[in-house]
């Protein structure tokens, strides 16, 4: 009965590290959901909704535009990006373009460095419906990030049109 019980608890506190809420952003007038893991920490920002990996490996945002403000939107997040010392090599830039949950989506790729060593920089730009932009942020540590490949691909596959 004790090992039953054990086995009860184990599996519970382990489905608990997994659970992981939709979210739709922004709260009062939603222009797109998300899921992510509880252990994220997902939380709602003054223009969008942030998230963290559990070890800090991973930062990533996503920023609501409106059509005239993204160039301000996408300042904010250089800003924000060398606030917290990151630097990119402009050199290393990649941009693709990618289709998904029928949202258009243009991708901006680069290599950096931060106060942990190398990084990875992403900003893409979705646009979930008419007038609206999702600006989505991506900053993760190199040699750490891959290990939560799987997670971060759930979490950039569940963003959806709210509604």
């Amino acid at each position: 009965m004790k090992t039953i019980l054990a086995a009860a608890i184990l599996a519970f506190s382990l489905s608990g590290a997994a659970q992981a809420a939709t979210l739709e952003f922004p709260s009062d007038e939603p222009i797109a959901s998300i899921t992510i893991p509880d252990n994220w920490g997902p939380s709602e920002t003054e223009s969008g909704i942030e998230a963290t990996s559990d070890d800090g490996a991973i930062y990533l945002s996503i920023d609501v535009a409106e059509s005239d403000t993204t160039d301000k939107v996408i300042d904010d997040v250089f800003a924000f990006l060398e606030d917290n010392g990151v630097k990119i090599d402009p050199a290393t830039q990649k941009q693709s373009e990618d289709k998904f949950n029928g949202m258009e989506m243009t991708n901006f790729d680069w290599s950096g460095t931060d106060k942990d060593g190398d990084v990875s920089i992403g900003v893409s730009l979705v646009s979930p419906k008419r007038g609206k932009l999702l600006v989505v942020t991506y900053w993760g540590t190199k040699g750490e990030q891959e290990k939560h490949s799987k997670v971060l691909l759930d979490i950039i596959s569940s963003l959806k049109p709210a509604g």
